[in-house]
């Protein structure tokens, strides 16, 4: 017999939870209290998520049960149909996913680099820079937490951060819920220009190629068009599948012109910040309580990454 179906339910907790004083700044899952870098939390290492230490908003739950959405639990047999109460909704923190992974990885280079040497370790460290891919993961987190905020500051939207694709290791970076539709947006830190190179037209096939800093990144659709394919599917599942969805790549530092600048290809908006939230601000026909629903329902098949 497997080892965890003889533990207790407060062994189960035991293991899932820890006290421990936060290296980022992050948000009480139950509350929605901001809590401080540096101050004591509760990490829920299964869920990945954390709460106050003295939480005055903790739920009533059975030893073990984990705080997921709403109406969900570990011990559920199966996900419940999406409600239109979003009270309790786990909206996520944005770019918490990437700053785990950039602490995982500076983690590693510290440890192997103290152990192959023990006495010049510190110093090495202290003189080295960090490599680029692992700087990488600390520059997508601060695009996506700046991106994050600004989503969250607008009116009438609801948003989903950091979500998690089942059954894979990737995630989405934000899901934005508004009368217009859903959008699905990922965020980018890249340096330089975006722009839109079209070739041909007239003797041979149109091209269109997206080009940043003067390399062709074209192939970063590819991944905006799998992320709204499976958005389009779990709307469909949730009975939501006459709700439009649109893909963005928002460059949160980029040098975009001051005047124009935005543009579509093949179907995907590329923008910054200011422009993708003025694109999911617009005038739409869906009512505030279908907003909701489908935010739920969003919610429920993309969990917390």
């Amino acid at each position: 017999m497997c080892r965890w179906h003889t533990m207790d339910a407060s062994d189960a907790a035991s293991t899932s939870t820890k006290t421990m004083r936060l290296r980022y700044e992050g948000t009480c899952v139950r509350c929605g209290t901001a809590i401080r870098q540096g101050v004591r939390a509760v990490y829920d290492r299964a869920a990945r998520v954390v709460s106050c230490l003295d939480c005055p908003a903790a739920p009533a739950r059975a030893a073990g049960e984990l705080p997921l959405a709403d109406g969900v639990s570990l011990s559920d047999p199966e996900i419940p149909t999406a409600a239109a109460d979003t009270d309790h909704v786990e909206t996520g923190a944005a770019g918490a996913s990437a700053k785990r992974e950039y602490e995982r990885r500076r983690t590693a280079r510290e440890e192997r680099i103290r152990t192959m040497h023990p006495r010049l370790g510190g110093l090495m460290l202290a003189v080295s820079e960090e490599p680029q891919s692992t700087r990488a993961w600390a520059v997508g987190a601060a695009g996506e937490e700046a991106l994050g905020r600004r989503l969250n500051e607008l009116d009438g939207v609801r948003a989903l951060h950091d979500r998690r694709i089942p059954r894979t290791k990737a995630n989405i970076d934000h899901i934005v819920v508004s009368a217009a539709g859903v959008h699905v947006i990922d965020a980018k830190k890249y340096k330089g220009r975006p722009e839109l190179r079209v070739e041909g037209g007239i003797l041979r096939p149109r091209k269109e190629s997206l080009v940043v800093a003067g390399r062709d990144q074209t192939k970063l659709l590819i991944g905006v068009h799998k992320q709204t394919a499976l958005v389009r599917t779990a709307l469909a599942s949730a009975g939501f599948d006459d709700i439009p969805v649109v893909g963005a790549l928002c460059f949160v530092a980029a040098d975009w012109p001051l005047i124009g600048g935005a543009f579509w290809i093949d179907k995907v908006l590329v923008a910054w910040p200011k422009k993708v939230a003025d694109y999911v601000t617009a005038d739409g026909d869906i009512p505030p309580e279908r907003v909701a629903a489908v935010h739920r329902a969003l919610a429920v098949a993309f969990p917390v990454a």
